[in-house]
């Protein structure tokens, strides 16, 4: 078989090529510490890691909803906590009340104190929370309550506020709405709202009508209050615990995640380095085998 003239330096001239190509591609691998950085590198890894890198972003997304969710969770408790303090107040109060001893004025004041108590839970109600929102206004982002020019108060916020997704198919809500926190409470004559409840014993206090009856059915009716607002703060306390354990297994994902990213992506800086070496000699003998067989001519032989 003759190899001509053309064939020699083709093949040489392409092997050359190649072994720069080579040489090359290992040099980037090495400064950028990337072994993969177009589709035509690897396929099949380029997309895995496109994978990664969607999951990635999905998971910081649902990082950053977490954080907002303890935080509406963490103002939740503290607000609900200075409600129960309220409603414990009111409760001391219609205790106190409860008492034939006392006289018109004592109701009054104990009446007045109650008031005071409402206007307070109305504050509460209304709380804004982080965002700026109200913290208890429901889907409808309205103003939780409305207290009118008699003192009566109706709610105005409506439905539930909506859940924040904080992974995937895991959504939390992050809030409750005024009616589930203030209202729903079971009472002598059906269901009623804590700024009912209160105002209807003050208002008996400050007239001295039935007060006695009237301090004892608010009473009754504050403990089912308490008891509600008991099981609204162990609910905010078991949606922080599921959040806990969700921000456990997206830090345990990510890991994993990144030894999948490392393994596909990062460059084995030694075994680049090796490479890049043998490559080189290769490189090096081929060009000094080139050089010498394209200097011969038929004079070298005859000589």
């Amino acid at each position: 078989m003759q190899i001509s003239t053309s064939q020699l330096y083709d093949r040489s001239t392409t092997l050359m090529q190649q072994l720069t190509a080579k040489a090359d591609k290992l040099q980037t691998q090495i400064s950028t510490d990337k072994k993969i950085s177009t589709a035509s590198d690897d396929a099949v890894a380029y997309q895995k890691l496109a994978s990664i890198k969607r999951s990635n972003a999905n998971d910081t997304a649902y990082g950053a909803n977490i954080k907002v969710v303890q935080s509406l969770l963490a103002q939740s408790d503290s607000t609900l906590g200075s409600v129960e303090s309220q409603l414990q107040k009111a409760a001391e109060l219609a205790t106190q009340a409860n008492n034939d001893t006392l006289n018109a004025a004592d109701r009054k004041v104990i009446g007045d104190q109650l008031t005071a108590i409402v206007q307070d839970l109305v504050g509460l109600a209304n709380t804004k929370d982080v965002r700026g929102q109200p913290l208890f206004g429901g889907s409808s982002g309205d103003t939780a309550v409305a207290q009118a020019a008699d003192g009566s108060v109706s709610f105005t916020g409506t439905g539930e506020p909506s859940a924040i997704p904080v992974g995937d198919g895991v959504d939390v809500h992050a809030t409750n709405s005024a009616q589930r926190v203030f209202g729903g409470i079971s009472t002598s004559s059906g269901t009623s709202d804590v700024f009912a409840i209160i105002s209807k014993l003050a208002a008996a206090l400050t007239s001295n009508t039935d007060a006695s009856a009237a301090a004892a059915d608010a009473g009754n009716s504050l403990k089912t209050a308490l008891t509600q607002i008991g099981a609204a703060r162990g609910s905010v306390g078991a949606r922080g615990a599921r959040l806990d354990l969700e921000t456990a297994r997206l830090t345990d994902v990510a890991a994993t995640r990144e030894a999948d990213r490392s393994s596909l992506e990062d460059t084995d800086t030694a075994a680049a380095i090796t490479e890049l070496q043998k490559t080189m000699t290769v490189l090096s003998a081929t060009q000094a085998s080139f050089t010498k067989l394209s200097s011969l001519s038929l004079f070298n032989y005859l000589n």
